[in-house]
């Protein structure tokens, strides 16, 4: 590699991983604010709902958490293949023998 390409290499590099960081921090923002957030801060206020007989912040704290959880890494895998086809990291046309 000629020095200008590795300077680009590095640039793409940086802005991968940049980009990879700003989607897990976005992504575990907002699994503390649905888990910490709706289980325990605003528990008071959301059990003033009912969800399957229970009160919404005790569902959010037992169960909620974790169907976002789950929501969060489908989304994340799905963006990450986004972002990876965005700096050509992506590995859809390797085939394995």
């Amino acid at each position: 590699m000629t020095e200008p390409e590795d300077e680009l290499a590095k640039l793409h590099a940086r802005q991968y991983w940049r980009a990879n960081l700003r989607l897990l921090g976005l992504l575990m923002s907002v699994w503390f604010m649905v888990s910490f957030g709706a289980g325990i801060l605003f528990r008071d206020f959301l059990d003033q709902f009912m969800i399957g007989g229970f009160p919404l912040g005790f569902w959010f704290a037992q169960q909620g958490s974790i169907y976002v959880f789950i929501a969060l890494i489908f989304y994340y895998s799905w963006k990450m293949h986004h972002i990876e086809q965005h700096y050509h990291l992506d590995d859809d046309d390797e085939v394995e023998d």
